[in-house]
Parts: C-alpha cells; structure tokens; sequence
C-alpha cells in the first residue's frame, strides 16, 4: 500500500497544453522482447511507472543488465541465464505472463506462477498456452506454470478471441521459432503493431496482413536497436476525457488522433470539439452548457476498433454530470464496475444490471475520500474529483501510478488544482 494520496478542488475547467507519456501497454511487452536475440536494446520515451520498474526487477533478477535514466531504458540481456520467476516476483504485475513466451524463445524453458495486477476478472490464460501449444510447448504444474519445448516451430495459430496478450506471448515465441507462424484473428490493438515494429527494427520479419491476421518468419537472428516508444492512447483519452468533463480546451502533445480509435466518435456524440493538428490532439467543450456534456444513450467495450475497456471507468465518470442517461455495456472483462461503489459516494447515479452500467446524469457531484479499486478506477476517481465541489482526498496511489508516469504533474499543467503529498 502506498501512503501518499492526492488532493484535488474540483470546479477548475482544464485548459493548455501537456505532453503525454510513452506507451505503457506499449513498452511492457517490448521489454520482454528485449530478452530475445543479442547486443543491447535501448528504448526512449519509456514511462516512468509502477509497472515498468516491476518489469525490470524481473528482468534483472533473469540475469539481464539493466540501466534507467532520463526516461530511456537500456538493456543487455546477454548474460541470462535464469527461466523461473518466483510467485513475489510475478504477484505485482499482471504482464508477467509475457515472459512465457519470451524465456520459451529464449531458453526453451519458462516457470512463472499464474500472473498478479489488477482485479477486474479472471483474464484466463487458457489462450496463451494453447497459441504456444501449436508451436510446440509442452506444459504441467496445477499452481504455477512449467513450460519447455525441445523446439520450437512455425504453425498456424487461429485465436478463439482476439486477445492481446496471446497474440503477444505467440508472437514472441514464434520469431524465435523455425519455420513461418500464421496467428489468425490476432488482436488489432496499436501495441501489437508496436511490438511487431520494434522486433523488425531488430531485423524480423513480420507482416500484419490486409485481414488483420500476423505472418511471421520465425529464426532470424536479432540484433541491438534504439527504438522511441509512441505516445499512451490511454492516458491520452484519460486526459481527453478529463478535459470534455470539465468544460476544458486542451491540446495533447505526442499523440495523434488515428491510434484512438472508436474514442473520437464517443467524444463526438458528448458534443465536444476534438481535431487532430501538427501532432497533437486538441479538445474544446468550453461551449458545452454548464460543463455538462451530452449523455452517450449506449456503448459497448470491445477489442480495437472498438471503444477500449481500459477506457470504459475514466468514460463512467466524465458521463456522471452529463445531460440524460448514459448506458456503457462491458463486454471484455466481467469484473470492470468496481468503480461506480465510489462514484457514488460523490452523489454519482449508477445502476449495475450485471454487464451493464445505467448513469443517470446529476446536476452536481460532491466531494469525498475514496479508495481507487483498479488502475483505470483510479483515473476514473480523478476526473470525478476534477468535477466535484470541494476538496476530495483520493488515497492510496499504488493502483494509479502503476500506469501514469505523474498524473497529478500532468493535471497540474492543464490547470487543475491538485496536489500529492507524502
């Protein structure tokens, strides 16, 4: 449990200019790819985050040599020598699943415990071991997971569910594999195509096809790359967000409109402003009657494309004050409504009818002391404050700074009036 908390006086419309952080669901499995192939990989515009510090406390403790400093991240993993990941090691993050099929790629041999992170759902990895099955991993063990292959091949892999982390662990078995790999139905999210990215910076050869599916020629050696990390989509919409639910004007540096996906089109239906310019998203709601935004009547989540779950709570709360009843239907996770017990202690209207969330739009929200459930719950619990009369006290920042770099800097910058203390 970490003891610092924020502060935030609501009321305050967010206005300037911030720039956003490098992709977190984008590095996490990027670092694990670092553990394949040879000579040193250095990745700039690493976020400074809870989980990337746990990621590479793992990897140093595989035997990778690891330095950090002004936001670039430099790794040499020539020395590793070690497959297993304890259950200590593995509890604080759920991507440490991706280290399956990175050690299977490098070592052959992978021993992790079934992964930690956040509770918003079983997220079974039936999927990973099954994608790694077809090219050759053999697997036992009840409480942990013992994985080998006396090698690996190439093979076609059609995913029951588009899920991005099978397709990752698959991909990053597969280009250490011989032979060609075809995942079909792989996940379409901007992170997969950054993985795909940086291995080719390293010299692999992977295609995205025109129906989505991922070819990949297995066995090419992998050499040293310096690759930047884009922009996190997710603390951009955060702040998007943010902005549309306190009547704001914004202009988001390092982020461009395409990797957003179904967010604009939500944004539009609120009835706010939102245009892509010279390599910044901008939002404008200062038109919008009394900084209450107009209801979204229904959305589902869904894999990209689509509106994304990660996005699904900090969306709850900028719905909260809008004008009519919103309705938002989880369609990725069965346990992501954690959220709206807290929102309503701030005077929210929620009902939860098992996968759907029904919001009645309030005129005013009140302050008061929560605890964040989750990660994205905890940015939720901030764009509720941002809106609330007084002062709310939001503690316990374990679950927040596992994916914002420094939200309360960042917030700051825009105008609000919020404050962490330790």
């Amino acid at each position: 449990m970490d003891l610092s908390y924020l502060e935030i006086r609501g009321g305050v419309p967010l206005c300037g200019e911030v720039k956003v952080q490098g992709s977190k669901n984008g590095v996490l499995p990027i670092l694990a790819a670092c553990m394949l192939g040879t000579g040193v990989c250095v990745i700039e515009n690493c976020p400074s985050i809870r989980d990337v510090n746990d990621t590479l406390e793992i990897m140093k403790m595989l035997g990778c040599r690891v330095e950090q400093y002004a936001g670039t991240v430099r790794v040499d993993a020539s020395e590793v020598c070690r497959y297993e990941i304890t259950a200590m090691e593995a509890a604080r993050i759920r991507s440490s699943v991706l280290f399956l099929g990175a050690l299977l790629g490098r070592m052959k041999k992978a021993v992790l415990p079934l992964p930690g992170g956040c509770a918003i759902g079983a997220r079974p990895i039936d999927q990973h071991l099954w994608a790694l099955a077809h090219l050759g991993a053999e697997f036992s063990g009840e409480t942990r997971i013992v994985a080998s292959a006396e090698e690996l091949h190439g093979d076609i892999v059609s995913l029951p569910f588009p899920s991005v982390g099978a397709t990752e662990n698959t991909i990053l078995a597969a280009v250490c594999a011989s032979g060609e790999t075809l995942i079909e139905n792989a996940a379409r999210e901007p992170e997969i195509d950054e993985l795909c990215e940086f291995l080719n910076c390293r010299g692999a050869r992977i295609n995205r096809e025109e129906n989505g599916s991922i070819r990949i020629c297995g066995g090419i050696p992998l050499g040293p790359v310096c690759y930047r990390m884009k922009a996190d989509r997710i603390v951009t919409g955060t702040y998007l967000l943010a902005a549309a639910a306190t009547g704001g004007m914004v202009r988001i540096v390092n982020d461009d409109a395409s990797r957003l996906g179904m967010l604009t089109e939500v944004l539009d239906q609120m009835e706010v402003s939102i245009s892509c310019r010279e390599g910044a998203v901008c939002l404008d709601a200062q038109h919008v009657s009394e900084s209450r935004v107009c209801a979204v009547p229904y959305l589902e989540t869904a894999p990209h494309p689509g509106f994304p779950t990660d996005l699904q709570s900090p969306l709850m709360a900028a719905l909260c004050r809008a004008r009519g009843r919103s309705c938002i239907c989880e369609k990725v996770f069965e346990n992501r409504f954690c959220t709206a017990d807290e929102l309503k202690k701030m005077g929210a209207k929620i009902e939860i009818q098992g996968s759907l969330a029904v919001i009645d739009g309030v005129a005013q929200l009140h302050a008061g002391t929560l605890v964040p459930p989750d990660l994205r719950g905890g940015a939720a619990l901030v764009i509720a404050a941002l809106q609330a009369k007084g002062s709310t006290v939001i503690s316990d920042m374990t679950y927040i700074d596992r994916g914002y770099e420094a939200i309360e800097r960042d917030l700051a910058r825009l105008g609000a009036d919020i404050r962490r203390y330790r």
